[in-house]
């Protein structure tokens, strides 16, 4: 029986590379498309050996190589986009504003165009940033979000949101098989130590004993989905029977304060780190917390890792990274 392809775009990010690892396991080819702005070639070292797999260094707003318009692909997932918010962050959207921007536009509609050459299925990785600083809590798929369309954030959140848009425009006027995942904190091993998330800045600074920072007075918060549980999600978005035009949201509905996670994070780690407290950064959501009840119902899917075990892993892994 042949093989099918799938395309990962960002497959060497975080969640990308956990992603084209899950996919190879379960019998697809990939191909993973990375121009290692924010990705990391070390994120799929263990996989390049493996003949069913493909690193294709690219560039998804450019014009796609030969190799990737000649190939036969049945499914794409489109991952690719710079997605810190921390402007400290050396691989944070803030930065790469433009990069941004192009890759949540110019970028979607590239893949876009290729899903409807090739008769695939796609999937467009969106974000809970697209409801903003949400004044409804949980989130709903069918809440339109409070977003700030010109504040500092809004070169991913107003580019996310656009590219709903096309994949929705792409869905009516060419009728391409599409659906929209809006990804919510997902945390867990291979994210980098730059990364500038507060459970990235949380553990690394507990591990190294120094002063854990919180923004604001904590009381903002945040529910944190440890990554495999995410890779179950999306494929299930992606391969479910009648997922054609939905959009959903993947997360853990489980709400944390940031100073409940500091304090959290502190004591697994047995750290002796101070927590300090600076000013809040410009459009920091107060309350974020995804409604699953769509995904529980289409996609049979919920999240299955405890935060205490998801951490345990996460903190391991960074032992590990801070000792190379």
């Amino acid at each position: 029986m042949l093989m099918s392809t799938c395309l990962v775009s960002g497959g060497a990010g975080f969640i990308g590379s956990h992603l084209c690892k899950s996919l190879i396991k379960d019998g697809y080819k990939v191909i993973c498309l990375d121009n290692f702005l924010t990705g990391s070639k070390n994120n799929v070292e263990e996989l390049i050996e493996d003949s069913n797999f493909l690193l294709v260094n690219t560039d998804v707003t450019k014009k796609l190589p030969e190799l990737i318009t000649d190939s036969k692909i049945e499914y794409i997932f489109h991952l690719a986009s710079p997605a810190s918010p921390n402007e400290t962050s050396a691989i944070s959207y803030l930065n790469f504003p433009l990069e941004t921007m192009d890759a949540n536009s110019i970028g979607t509609r590239r893949l876009l165009r290729l899903t409807k050459s090739k008769g695939a299925k796609f999937l467009f990785a969106s974000t809970s940033e697209v409801y903003g600083n949400p004044k409804q809590h949980p989130q709903t798929e069918e809440y339109w979000g409070y977003v700030n369309p010109n504040g500092i954030r809004s070169c991913y959140d107003e580019s996310k949101r656009f590219g709903e848009a096309l994949t929705f425009v792409y869905l009516r006027k060419f009728n391409v098989d599409a659906r929209i995942v809006r990804i919510f904190n997902t945390y867990g091993p291979k994210m980098a130590k730059g990364d500038g998330r507060a459970i990235v800045n949380f553990i690394i600074q507990a591990l190294k004993n120094e002063p854990m920072t919180i923004y604001g007075r904590g009381k903002q918060t945040r529910s944190l989905c440890y990554v495999a549980d995410l890779v179950k999600g999306l494929k299930a978005a992606m391969f479910t029977d009648q997922t054609k035009g939905q959009v959903f949201n993947l997360g853990n509905p489980e709400e944390y304060t940031i100073l409940q996670l500091a304090e959290k994070v502190k004591k697994a780690i047995g750290s002796k780190s101070k927590l300090v407290y600076e000013d809040l950064p410009e459009d920091d959501p107060a309350r974020r917390k995804p409604d699953i009840s769509k995904a529980k119902k289409i996609l049979s899917w919920k999240p299955e890792v405890s935060f205490t075990r998801g951490l345990k892993k996460t903190i391991k892994y960074f032992q590990e990274t801070l000792k190379e």
